[in-house]
């Protein structure tokens, strides 16, 4: 049975990381969308929402400052620089993962991560708490559009997943911006 929490609940930064702690799966706001959340180094949660959303590719994940994003990636001084100029509201980087910081079903060539530092607080202060990434992947099934009202999250996904962070009805969005970083170049994917 799913559990609702406000997002005003003061309790929601354990009762999530608990969920999370046992394998289970949250629904948290972001600066976007609303997202599917796991612990991002757990294969078998990985694995519930890829059955959730019918399909199988990378995932980005959440970090809770610029520090804990560059501790997870591999950059250079340059490629710094770069992810430096371009942070910003809505951002996704995609840049070599450290071995090991997320299970590797999830990593994109070559051993990349898309990771991000929404502006909306939740997601940042949950992993600041837990102190590993976990997954952020848009309330939708493949081919469909992600959903922004708690009321139809619960009605299309109420059995799969385990807690539901309630912000309310977020605006429509198309995601974040999302670069790549590769080679000491910037690329911007969409």
């Amino acid at each position: 049975m799913i559990k609702h929490l406000s997002i005003d609940n003061t309790d929601i930064l354990v009762e999530s990381a608990e969920v999370l702690d046992r394998g289970g799966i949250i629904v948290y706001p972001t600066d976007t969308l609303y997202g599917f959340g796991v612990d991002a180094r757990d294969k078998d949660a990985i694995d519930k929402i890829n059955k959730i959303k019918g399909r199988n590719s990378p995932m980005s994940v959440i970090a809770a400052d610029f520090e804990q994003l560059l501790s997870w990636t591999i950059v250079s001084d340059i490629e710094l620089d770069l992810v430096n100029e371009n942070i910003g509201e809505k951002t996704t980087f995609i840049l070599p993962a450290v071995e090991g910081v997320i299970h590797g079903s999830i990593l994109g060539p070559d051993n990349t991560i898309g990771i991000r530092i929404p502006t909306h607080p939740f997601g940042p202060d949950l992993v600041a708490k837990i102190g590993y990434p976990i997954t952020s992947s848009s309330v939708n099934r493949h081919g469909n559009k992600p959903l922004n009202n708690p009321t139809m999250i619960i009605q299309e996904f109420g059995e799969e997943i385990d807690l539901i962070i309630d912000a309310g009805i977020l605006p429509s969005s198309k995601g974040s911006t999302i670069y790549m970083i590769h080679n000491n170049q910037l690329k911007k994917i969409r």
